[in-house]
């Protein structure tokens, strides 16, 4: 196997492995935030405001796995 081999399989593995965390996060967060609104609807504004922030942060992680896998490719 050469070089090029090696950093496609680097770069898939970092997206890979790098979307799996925000993935369950996201889902985590929704999911209890769906539950938060069926317990107190009158807080349903600020939750979901709450969780889209939490949301962003959490799809970061991925950002910045896409961001090494563009750079494992086309850098290195």
């Amino acid at each position: 196997m050469d070089a090029e081999t090696f950093k496609l399989l680097a770069a898939g593995l970092c997206m890979g492995l790098g979307a799996i965390g925000p993935a369950i996060g996201e889902g985590y967060i929704g999911g209890k935030a769906m539950e938060a609104m069926g317990r107190n609807p009158q807080m349903a504004d600020k939750i979901f405001t709450n969780m889209i922030v939490a949301d962003a942060i959490a799809e970061s992680t991925g950002i910045y796995s896409l961001v090494v896998a563009l750079i494992i490719l086309f850098v290195v």
